[in-house]
């Protein structure tokens, strides 16, 4: 009974008190509005990803290495320029004598540069259909037969210093063949001086100083010789 007219009485009130507006005595300041309003709002933070040490070294190592190659080819062009301009002291000059003792000493094919005096009267040509051309070089001691295919320049004279370039090669079975009286010392050789070449740079009084020296020392030899010789036969002749 008791709770029933506590409702009764109650009952008003309560939904009197939800209807009404809750009033605000003190309302917010606009800036502090403003600010909240624009705040940001708050993101998951991003972490940078980790870098990668083994491609970073990788790709430092593949720079290097195109560096060095490019310096090499570099280094290594220049280096044949250089060769290339300085091949004449490059292959050796022998002389007829120094030819003939390598070929004894050892037949190989190498190449090297021939220099002496072309002998008088031993320029031919072995067979007239072919533009081969024979002559003999001497250093005044030993004789060389030397065969070469193409035209001789104009620089070429008998008598006079010349150089040629190319290989010894060993006399054909069936030999030689007829030739000048002045070069059947050089056909008993057992060899002969294959050229490709024959050179004319210089004017016919050129030399090279080794091939120079050579004749000039094989000069006074037999000038030795010839002197002794003649000692000998005013011996006998007072005798």
């Amino acid at each position: 009974m008791a709770s029933r007219l506590l409702a009764t009485r109650l009952g008003p009130l309560l939904r009197s008190s939800v209807l009404r507006p809750i009033c605000v005595s003190h309302p917010l300041d606009p800036h502090i509005l403003r600010h909240l309003s624009t705040f940001p709002t708050r993101r998951p933070s991003s972490r940078s990803r980790p870098t990668d040490i083994g491609a970073r070294a990788r790709q430092l190592q593949s720079r290097r290495l195109w560096t060095y190659a490019l310096t090499f080819g570099c280094v290594a062009g220049f280096i044949v320029i250089v060769l290339a301009n300085f091949q004449d002291q490059l292959v050796f000059y022998l002389t007829p004598s120094d030819a003939l003792q390598k070929f004894t000493a050892d037949p190989s094919k190498s190449r090297f540069r021939l220099g002496g005096l072309v002998l008088e009267g031993s320029v031919v040509h072995p067979n007239s259909a072919s533009p081969e051309m024979e002559f003999v070089i001497t250093d005044l001691i030993t004789d060389i037969l030397v065969r070469y295919e193409g035209s001789l320049p104009d620089l070429f004279r008998e008598g006079h210093s010349v150089v040629v370039e190319g290989f010894v090669r060993p006399t054909p079975a069936e030999g030689m063949g007829p030739g000048p009286k002045v070069s059947e010392k050089a056909r008993k050789n057992g060899c002969f001086f294959k050229a490709a070449e024959v050179l004319a740079k210089h004017d016919e009084k050129y030399m090279p100083k080794e091939v120079a020296a050579a004749l000039e020392k094989n000069k006074k030899l037999l000038e030795a010789e010839a002197e002794a010789k003649a000692g000998a036969g005013d011996g006998e002749t007072r005798g």
